[in-house]
């Protein structure tokens, strides 16, 4: 069985640090948020789409799923009360040559084998769609130093 730590410091009453790995992000937990940090909110979407994203660099060699690049874009929708995520919806943009069948291939893969999107999915609606695009490159994250 796999098994994961992660371990979050507060750094003061605007924000924290989640620490993995060698890894470090910075944690918006301020009462009035912070836009150079992910809310709790943003980093279950992150982590939703992040798994979709890894589900697609494992199964395309196992495939043979040739493609030269993902975008993914994650839209949660909260209720107040009890407060939680009602829904999920996802669009995976992928510049690819293959055909629908294998794109739709793809996506069922994506769907049925990622840890975080079946825990997600068991106790939230999460739905979305895969389509073929072209993309410019990404754009990297600012450094912080």
């Amino acid at each position: 069985m796999l098994t994961y730590d992660v371990t979050l410091d507060r750094v003061d009453a605007h924000g924290a640090q989640a620490r993995c790995k060698d890894a470090c992000i910075a944690i918006d937990s301020a009462l009035d948020g912070r836009l150079d940090a992910f809310n709790p909110a943003e980093l279950l979407l992150a982590a939703v789409g992040a798994c979709m994203l890894k589900n697609i660099e494992r199964v395309a060699p196992i495939l043979k799923f040739r493609f030269r690049g993902v975008h993914i874009a994650v839209h949660g929708e909260r209720q107040d009360a009890p407060p939680k995520m009602a829904r999920i919806t996802y669009r995976i943009v992928v510049d690819t040559d293959e055909d629908d069948h294998r794109l739709a291939l793809l996506h069922r893969n994506v769907q049925q084998f990622g840890t975080v999107y079946n825990t997600v999915a068991g106790g939230t609606s999460l739905e979305g769609r895969i389509e073929r695009g072209s993309l410019p490159p990404p754009q990297p994250c600012a450094d912080p130093s």
